[in-house]
């Protein structure tokens, strides 16, 4: 959702405002806005639309203090007007707040304020906490807004400055993340931000906040306190909290000489897939290494159902998991949308292994549903790619995709390091429960194979973007698959979605002769993943009833297949691996064909309408 930064130190604020906002702008661009103290003096400029109009506006009157915070917002109460931007003011002291998540008591508070004479201007949750902060400030900053927060019910990530106490900036979370930048050297400076991409130009320590603490950042440095120990006297109880080091590479965080990020990180993936199986794969054992289980031994020695829990992408991730688990490691599987998990009542035990899978460990269904699981006493592991994010630091173990920063809203590179965490994972629980060490083996040696494989299909882009020229106007879209290869369908008609706006759907390949069967005709293009396997000859004869139809075919092929030539319009070769690990290649023409046809469109590639990277709100 939202991206929040700060800074407070001695160079100006400004710039190094606007920069981390660029960094972050993926997480919400329904506007823009800063605000900077200069002697005491406020300084604010919002801008409706993307941050470069909030950046032309910065040109013709820059602000000029060294403290001061920024938002770029995902709107959820109000339209994204200027006016409901942030950072949000209010009361007699102006105070200064931007604000991630969503406060869902705000109307009954907003009613008791104005009772008090508080006058709204905005149609904002967030305004709220401003009023709030000013109804109990009482010369200390950090107090009044422990004490506002108090009151609060909902999500909150928050940055809230005052002229009444300017040299600090007080933060707070709960369920949306925050981090502290902490400055290297002899640098008297302290930065906050949503994104540990909105700081690296400038630090590499980074602290992580916790759900419920509170932190005041100064020029020398942080403090962070426990908000559920804040005593109404105005006491806190100091938190000591390990600073980490982030290896991430800025490189990998611009687009490289891609036109865009999306792009980038869909040729990013031989390297990201070699990443998420770099020493973890044991060749002699037939078998993988996963470090971050250890605390989950006992667990899966004796787990008897495994339950997935993912929004989106990585709910299609899980899917691919769910047949992989069931296919090669025999234990019972479910999967879950995280959104419904924790409203219906689930049945999980000690002996239910849930996992949640989120690219960045900050996903608030999915949160929720890990924290749902463990309260009725279920081992949880993570799946994440950020490290520190919320749910690799609740989970009871966990595995990082190390896929490097995914900016494109879109998700590609860790779709496809999810598949491979997911493949290491069923290889270490199938051979605790018996798979052979020559069948372990196999899969070692495929799993090794596959980056190479994917650069073979990267190779097709050319083709597939002709392929693209001649689909680019058609507003509907039938994806096709049965097996491994349902999920990539799923995951295929996801991405054209997402980015093209063109309405498309996923289905069991069987599945269309129950309804979908209807709509096909000469403007109904049908993507069918029909690699040679298992049930590639039901695919097959699937392909033959919409060509009879009419229809218009696209045929994700393995190498070498020349059954389909002259029966597809269209036919894209990718090479041959196990049925397993088939998805991570099927589904690389699909990202593809998806980014050319969203580009032929004339769309925003890496930042489509309405959507955000990271959904951190309910």
């Amino acid at each position: 959702m939202c991206g929040i930064v700060g800074y407070i130190g001695a160079r100006k604020a400004q710039p190094i405002l606007v920069e981390g906002l660029r960094r972050m702008e993926y997480r919400g661009y329904d506007s823009a806005g800063i605000a900077v103290l200069d002697d005491g003096e406020i300084q604010v400029q919002k801008a409706a639309g993307r941050l470069a109009v909030l950046e032309r506006g910065l040109a013709r009157d820059p602000l000029t203090g060294n403290c001061g915070i920024g938002h770029t917002r995902w709107a959820t109460h109000g339209p994204p007007t200027t006016l409901n931007a942030h950072p949000h003011s209010a009361g007699r002291g102006n105070v200064l707040l931007v604000h991630n998540g969503i406060i869902e008591n705000y109307e009954t508070l907003k009613a008791r304020l104005v009772e008090l004479g508080h006058e709204f201007h905005t149609e904002t949750d967030t305004e709220v906490l401003c009023h709030l902060v000013d109804e109990v400030y009482d010369g200390n900053l950090e107090h009044a807004v422990a004490s506002a927060l108090m009151w609060v019910e909902g999500a909150f990530g928050i940055a809230v400055i005052d002229p009444r106490d300017p040299d600090k900036i007080v933060v707070a979370r709960r369920g949306s993340p925050l981090l502290i930048g902490v400055g290297e050297g002899e640098a008297n400076e302290t930065f906050v931000a949503s994104d540990v991409a909105a700081v690296l130009d400038h630090t590499r320590q980074v602290v992580y906040l916790d759900d419920g603490e509170l932190a005041v950042l100064t020029r020398e440095g942080h403090e962070i306190h426990s908000l559920s120990e804040y005593s109404p006297n105005g006491t806190f109880n100091r938190v000591e909290r390990e600073v980490k080091h982030i290896d991430w590479d800025l490189e990998r965080i611009e687009k490289g000489g891609y036109d865009h990020f999306m792009l980038k990180e869909i040729f990013e993936q031989p390297s990201t897939i070699r990443d998420a199986m770099r020493g973890r794969l044991l060749e002699d054992d037939g078998s993988a290494r996963l470090g971050g289980l250890r605390h989950l031994e006992e667990v899966l020695d004796r787990v008897e159902r495994i339950v997935f829990t993912a929004c989106g992408t990585s709910w299609h991730a899980a899917l691919v998991g769910e047949y992989l688990i069931e296919d090669i490691a025999r234990i019972p599987v479910e999967v879950e949308y995280a959104s419904e998990f924790r409203y219906r009542r689930p049945i999980v035990t000690e002996n239910t292994l849930v996992v949640a899978i989120s690219q960045s460990g900050e996903t608030a269904d999915t949160l929720a549903a890990m924290r749902e699981a463990k309260r009725q006493g279920a081992p949880v592991m993570g799946i994440v790619n950020v490290v520190g994010s919320s749910i690799a630091r609740e989970s009871d173990g966990g595995v990082y995709i190390h896929s490097g920063p995914e900016i494109g809203v879109a998700s590609t590179k860790a779709f496809t390091g999810q598949l491979t965490v997911l493949a290491l994972f069923t290889l270490l629980l199938a051979r605790k429960r018996g798979l052979s060490l020559l069948e372990g083996r196999k899969l070692v040696a495929a799993l090794e194979e596959i980056p190479a494989s994917v650069e073979k299909a990267l190779a097709l882009d050319a083709q597939i973007a002709t392929i693209a020229e001649e689909y680019q106007r058609h507003a509907n879209a039938l994806y096709l698959g049965r097996g491994y290869n349902f999920p990539v369908a799923l995951e295929g008609a996801l991405k054209l979605k997402e980015i093209s706006y063109v309405h498309a759907e996923g289905y069991p390949a069987a599945e269309m002769k129950h309804g979908p069967i209807a709509l096909i005709d000469e403007n109904m293009p049908v993507v069918f993943i029909a690699p040679s396997d298992a049930v590639y000859p039901k695919v097959a004869a699937n392909i033959e009833e919409v060509k009879a139809r009419g229809g218009r075919v696209i045929a994700i092929v393995t190498e070498g297949n020349h059954d389909l030539d002259g029966k597809a319009d269209h036919v894209i070769p990718v090479p041959a691996t196990m049925d397993p690990l088939q998805p991570l290649l099927t589904v690389i023409p699909l990202q593809l064909l998806a980014y050319h046809i969203a580009l032929l469109r004339g769309c925003d590639v890496d930042m489509p309408r309405n959507l955000a990277k990271s959904v951190t709100v309910e």
